[in-house]
């Protein structure tokens, strides 16, 4: 997982004349605090497909899981391009981010323990996981892939005084 800072311009023609390109730093921030993402995935017949989770933000990917057979894991097997989004819904404030690039499923079993204990630190214990055979094991007793997506490209929108800027990586 590369920790390498993007390259951070605004776009004029979709931002507001007085808006300034938002901060990697700001962005990051988003990134590790949001308490629930959007994952966009493609199935087989080339339909999106859209749902929520959890995820985390470590060591410049942002990671999240899955079990087996949902649709996004299926999805995952066939076309590994993926968009994970958060933000909010108010109009004047805030800052929606998305992130672009390709999920990789995650099986080295340190980075796995690294990512359960990010999880049970994010969510106050709420999220604990059994890292074990390549994968999750929660108390429920079922098992989750993970998946790492290291962004190709991260587009931040500020709200009110609207930006639109592009982390590339």
């Amino acid at each position: 997982m590369k920790n390498t800072e993007p390259v951070t311009t605004i776009d004029p023609r979709f931002s507001d004349p007085s808006a300034v390109a938002t901060p990697w730093e700001e962005t990051r921030r988003v990134l590790e605090t949001a308490e629930l993402f959007w994952v966009t995935t493609v199935r087989a017949n080339g339909r999106p497909h859209a749902t929520p989770l959890v995820a985390v933000w470590l060591e410049g990917a942002i990671h999240f899981s899955t079990g087996a057979d949902e649709q996004k894991a299926v999805n995952l097997r066939e076309n590994s391009h993926v968009l994970l989004s958060t933000g909010c819904n108010s109009w004047e404030s805030g800052l929606d981010v998305v992130v672009e690039g390709d999920a990789v499923q995650t099986t080295d079993e340190a980075t796995l323990k690294r990512l359960a204990e990010a999880w049970t630190t994010k969510w106050n214990g709420q999220w604990q996981f059994e890292v074990r055979d390549g994968c999750f094991y929660h108390e429920a007793g079922g098992s989750a892939l993970v998946f790492s997506v290291t962004p190709t490209k991260i587009l931040a929108f500020a709200k009110g005084n609207f930006g639109y800027t592009r982390h590339q990586f």
